[in-house]
This record gives C-alpha cells, sequence and structure tokens, in this order.
C-alpha cells in the first residue's frame, strides 16, 4: 500500500498520524503487535530512521509500548479520570 505523503511537512509526523488513526480506528487493536520499522519504512517509502521517529513520538504518547525482544504493541489508553 502506497502512501501519498506531503514531502513540504516533517514526513515523520505524516507516518504517526496515519498509525494514530489506524489505532483509533480499530485496525491495530489494544495489545496487537505493531509493524517493524523496516515494514513501516517500506509501506510508507521512507527511511527506517523516519520510521523508528514516528514510533517513538507514539511511543511517548503513550500509544504503543516496546518490549526488548519482542516488539512493539498497541498501549492500554490511559483511564480517564471519573467526576
Amino acid at each position: 500500500m502506497s502512501h501519498e505523503l506531503d514531502r513540504t511537512r516533517p514526513v515523520w509526523r505524516q507516518v504517526a498520524a496515519a498509525i494514530i488513526t489506524r489505532i483509533a480506528e480499530g485496525e491495530y487493536s489494544v495489545g496487537a503487535r505493531m509493524p517493524s520499522a523496516v515494514a513501516l519504512s517500506a509501506e510508507f517509502d521512507v527511511a527506517t530512521s523516519t520510521a523508528q521517529k514516528a514510533m517513538s513520538h507514539l511511543k511517548t504518547r503513550g500509544l504503543i509500548r516496546a518490549e526488548v525482544g519482542l516488539g512493539s504493541f498497541v498501549a492500554e489508553p490511559p483511564e480517564q479520570p471519573t467526576e
């Protein structure tokens, strides 16, 4: 699957946004293993470092979690405080 990316904007942000959309729409469900940075770089036709930066951003936001030797997985959404 090829994606048209706007090369005048940060590409890693566009890749991250596409993955966030997939998580929100349930294409990547909670606990699902995420594609590797190499797989994402091939899918989006970007450098592996660009895909890694997008994944790092998602990890920082708490959307994915990484397990050494296993890969990255969609994280449980944080619990919303109840009033």
